[in-house]
């Protein structure tokens, strides 16, 4: 999408998020936390993560549910004003910069900006390669303290969207959707590059493992009823969870959100949001 004029990018971004919003109230979706208190939604989640995204899957986290504390870094790619747009119209704070080359004034600005929210990146983001883990998010947890979260989308039909080096997975109507979190990844302060490469490595593990066991679930080759955690905290609404880390519901809760900041207010044809 390459359109510059301000007033067409709004307009464009409220179309979309509002095509999108009615897609996902036809959704079954499926939370599974790997660790409690790690729920992205969920007012009661005490720490702040940076939850780490492929670029290919981002549009499922951005309308899985209601975000009440959550900035995401954006490309400074000409497309990224459309994805900033977006995630605003969705309640989250934009901050623009690169996950690929991360300076000391976007961690200043990520610090202040997002002292008290979760940060999400898309580490392959935005020119690639697919799926591959560049150091900037080891690099903004070594340098903030902050532990990365590994995440994995995926669902039982979907349309995949493809561009010159990744595609964007839009799930179907009526389909169900599993989104999974890993055990949060620290990563000590103060690292080299090769250091830094090695933690990039683990993380990359992680989300590789994690989409291994979100496609199982996908083909049935897993349990849905698998990897139960008693006491795992809140789902995405807030609501404490008696004896698993498992949510179903449908129809994700970012209705009144949409409509409050509505009236108030990429290469393969969707921008890049890093």
């Amino acid at each position: 999408m390459k359109i510059r004029n301000p007033l067409l990018v709004r307009f464009a971004a409220t179309a979309f998020t509002a095509g999108m919003w009615l897609l996902f109230r036809t959704l079954k979706l499926e939370f599974r936390e790997d660790s409690s208190d790690t729920n992205p939604y969920s007012p009661l989640t005490r720490d702040c993560f940076l939850y780490c995204v492929w670029h290919d899957s981002m549009l499922i986290p951005a309308f899985g549910g209601k975000h009440l504390r959550t900035a995401a870094l954006i490309s400074q790619h000409r497309d990224g004003s459309f994805v900033a747009q977006v995630l605003r119209l969705l309640g989250m704070t934009t901050i623009r910069g690169s996950t690929n080359r991360i300076g000391l004034g976007t961690i200043r600005t990520l610090i202040k900006t997002a002292a008290d929210k979760h940060i999400v990146i898309t580490p392959d983001g935005p020119r690639g390669p697919r799926r591959e883990m560049s150091l900037g998010i080891a690099y903004l947890a070594s340098r903030t303290g902050r532990a990365v979260l590994p995440t994995a989308y995926s669902c039982t039909r979907c349309w995949k969207i493809p561009g010159s080096w990744t595609e964007l997975i839009i799930p179907k109507p009526f389909s169900t959707v599993f989104l999974l979190g890993a055990a949060p990844i620290k990563v000590p302060a103060d690292l080299d590059n090769t250091q830094l490469r090695e933690h990039a490595a683990l993380i990359q593990a992680a989300m590789d493992r994690l989409d291994a066991k979100a496609q199982r679930l996908v083909n049935g080759a897993e349990s849905r009823d698998d990897h139960e955690v008693p006491g795992a905290g809140a789902d995405r609404n807030g609501n404490e969870k008696s004896d698993s880390s498992r949510t179903e519901r449908r129809a994700p809760s970012i209705a009144t959100q949409y409509s409050t900041n509505h009236g108030g207010g990429g290469r393969h044809g969707m921008p890049d949001m890093e």
